[in-house]
């Protein structure tokens, strides 16, 4: 049976209000979706979350806020435990209808820490808790850059090599060469496949594969280097230009404390 266009698993976590999902730096979640709110922090480490073509960064003093219903897949950059709290939409205050990063600095990561400890049934501690925690959340003005992948045969494998290796500079006549195709029509292609030029589509995904690397604490000279930049200057103009703040800015200070030891879910 052809199952292509199956829609992505539906989970429903109408009995796990939190959980605790540890992950090594391998373990992708593929695509899913569940008919509660999430909200996702990870008090260690870096994962990403994608939805359609776009990309949130997950760390320390950041969570992220995904919709019931929402179709998404998890991508860790580190061993990490990912805590998730899950709310019946009928139930939350809030109605953001699209992925929104919170502020998880201050008391919102330690507030996470002790509501994923709760044990099931605890429910009168839990709505106290929870009447805390939709006082303290707060959207985070944060931007996202897609990147679409080509559906051309060689487009499309011009754009997974430099996907697998963001440090290839090779322009479109070379590409051209490998994949057989002119340069003319690669560019043609990309223009008309993910929306921008070539050259744009390569600088978004090195701005992609830069932003988990700064969420996990490397300078911005090592990031620059590790996504294709000859100096951190160029990378510095990229990234002010095209996510509207510096490198070293875009992810702020801590949040809680969390204990690893712990028993998780």
């Amino acid at each position: 049976m052809d199952t292509t266009d199956a829609p992505p698993p539906r989970l429903d976590y109408s009995a796990y209000p939190s959980i605790v999902i540890p992950l090594e730096a391998t373990a992708r979640v593929g695509l899913h979706s569940h008919p509660q709110h999430q909200l996702t922090w990870v008090p260690d480490g870096v994962l990403a979350m994608e939805v359609d073509a776009y990309r949130w960064i997950v760390q320390r003093s950041r969570a992220l806020w995904i919709p019931g219903d929402t179709p998404h897949s998890v991508v860790p950059n580190s061993p990490v435990d990912m805590l998730s709290l899950f709310f019946d939409p009928a139930e939350c205050p809030h109605r953001w209808d699209k992925p929104t990063v919170i502020d998880a600095t201050g008391l919102v990561g330690p507030l996470l820490t002790y509501l994923v400890g709760l044990p099931n049934g605890a429910d009168a501690e839990r709505a106290r808790a929870n009447a805390v925690l939709w006082d303290l959340v707060k959207p985070m003005s944060v931007t996202t850059i897609p990147t679409i992948l080509p559906t051309d045969p060689q487009a499309r494998q011009v754009a997974l090599a430099i996907k697998n290796d963001p440090t290839d500079s090779r322009g479109l006549e070379e590409w051209g060469r490998q994949v057989g195709a002119s340069q003319r029509t690669l560019s043609r292609r990309f223009r008309s496949e993910t929306g921008v030029s070539f050259e744009s589509w390569r600088t978004f995904e090195r701005l992609n594969a830069a932003l988990p690397l700064l969420g996990a604490g490397l300078t911005v000279s090592q990031v620059a280097r590790s996504v294709g930049y000859k100096t951190a200057s160029a990378f510095i103009t990229a990234f002010r230009r095209e996510i509207g703040t510096t490198p070293a800015a875009y992810f702020g200070g801590s949040g809680a404390d969390y204990d690893r030891s712990r028993p998780v879910a």
